[in-house]
């Protein structure tokens, strides 16, 4: 039994022994981690903020649960106009603390490093969730109805911009239906002097081709006269036999003829004879 007992008092002894060992650890880790922090703080008031900024991520490393070094360090990013980081380095505050002022105080920062990155309806978002933890935070007040009056300036700001765009927009769609239609009128416009000066062409193709054959037309007129006189002055070439029966025609006419006219003389003669008698 005492040998048992023995072992009992000796595994109760390490035991006691590891958690006053484990304690202590506890405690240095804890003054390390405040001196470090005392030392960024110093920095911070200093106007130091990188300098904070480091002090402060080295007491987050010391202990990584310790909502105050974080706290801090967003507030160090903060003031160096790191305005994304700080906002990531206080959202990830949320499950660090249950205290109702210290999240609010959380939120408030957030509204702020949202504000200065001019997203005003989220900054809205989260100065509302900051007074619902402290209501009378007169700080988280005055910055939601800031950026509540940001945020209109910003959406009649966006609104102009809009409109004149739009106006722009209008007008450059005007200026190029105007361009559109000037275009399109000089297109016209070419496509008829094109088409007059076609149809020009093709009348002083027509007037010379019509001068050609009027020319060629009084040349042929001119060769067949010339041909016409020609004929009219040449001699005509008859053969023998024709030669002889127009002679004989010829003969046998004038023959006619003296038969006639001494017919006519001896009926004329014999006419006088017989009034004499």
């Amino acid at each position: 039994m005492r040998k048992a007992y023995s072992i009992s008092i000796q595994k109760m002894t390490r035991m006691l022994l590891a958690t006053v060992v484990l304690a202590s650890a506890f405690t240095l880790q804890a003054q390390n981690e405040r001196k470090v922090n005392r030392q960024g703080i110093k920095s911070y008031e200093q106007g130091d903020f990188s300098e904070a900024e480091v002090k402060f991520r080295m007491a987050e490393d010391i202990n990584q649960e310790s909502f105050e070094a974080d706290y801090n360090t967003g507030a160090a990013l903060y003031k160096q106009e790191k305005y994304e980081e700080s906002f990531k380095h206080y959202e990830s505050l949320a499950d660090k603390t249950e205290d109702p002022l210290a999240m609010a105080k959380v939120w408030h920062n957030i509204g702020n490093s949202l504000l200065e990155s001019d997203k005003y309806a989220e900054s809205i978002e989260a100065y509302k969730n900051s007074l619902r933890l402290n209501s009378s935070d007169q700080d988280s007040k005055y910055n939601l109805a800031y950026a509540r009056q940001k945020l209109q300036e910003q959406q009649e700001q966006q609104q102009n911009q809009d409109q004149n765009q739009q106006n722009q927009d209008q007008n450059q769609q005007n200026q190029d239906q105007n361009q559109e239609n000037q275009d399109q009128q000089d297109q016209e416009n070419q496509d008829q002097q094109d088409q007059e000066n076609q149809d020009q062409q093709d009348q002083e193709n027509q007037d010379q081709q019509d001068q050609e054959n009027q020319e060629q037309q009084e040349q042929e007129n001119q060769e067949q006269q010339e041909q016409e006189q020609q004929e009219k002055a040449k001699p005509l070439e008859i053969s023998r036999e024709d030669a002889e029966r127009m002679l004989d025609a010829i003969q046998q006419q004038e023959k006619d003829v003296k038969d006639k006219v001494d017919k006519k003389k001896a009926a004329a003669a014999k006419v006088k004879t017989e009034k004499d008698w």
